[in-house]
């Protein structure tokens, strides 16, 4: 009874390794597909800093949905609330940037300081972004960006 028992045991615990996923041989080097979706995220910033309302749009899928302190809205209303500079992302400090793949549903979480213009006024925020891509057809949009205000200090020193 006992030698069944342990069998029993030792044929679950061979089982359950053998079903577990493999890690990343180092977690902290993305894969291939992980660093498009970084690189891209990237980018973003450099494009709404640049008010580039033209590769933006093309990035933001119609129905993507974004989420600020104010409020939320649709890409059209995003789109043009940047073209207009009635938010002017000046400058996107990114500490650090991870991002997980699910499907496929990318997943990026941005810890930032954001200088930005809001009506006139030059604000900084500690943020974590969450940003939501989904591949359609072998290419990322943006169904979703969000910004969570952080109860941190802001991190970066500006000189004015």
């Amino acid at each position: 009874m006992k030698k069944s028992l342990f069998a029993f045991l030792m044929l679950a615990a061979v089982v359950q390794v053998s079903s577990a996923q493999t890690p990343k041989a180092n977690p902290t080097t993305p894969t291939k597909t992980e660093q498009q979706v970084l690189d891209l995220s990237r980018k973003k910033w450099l494009w709404m800093s640049d008010k580039n309302v033209d590769s933006l749009s093309l990035l933001f899928d119609a129905k993507a949905m974004f989420v600020h302190m104010g409020g939320s809205w649709g890409t059209e209303r995003e789109l043009n609330v940047i073209k207009s500079g009635g938010i002017h992302y000046k400058t996107a400090e990114v500490y650090s940037a991870s991002v997980n793949i699910i499907g496929n549903t990318a997943i990026l979480l941005n810890d930032i300081d954001l200088i930005a213009l809001v009506g006139g006024n030059e604000v900084v925020n500690p943020f974590m972004v969450t940003e939501v891509y989904v591949n359609e057809n072998g290419k990322w949009k943006m169904g979703s960006l969000t910004f969570s205000k952080l109860s941190r200090p802001v991190k970066l020193t500006i000189n004015k």
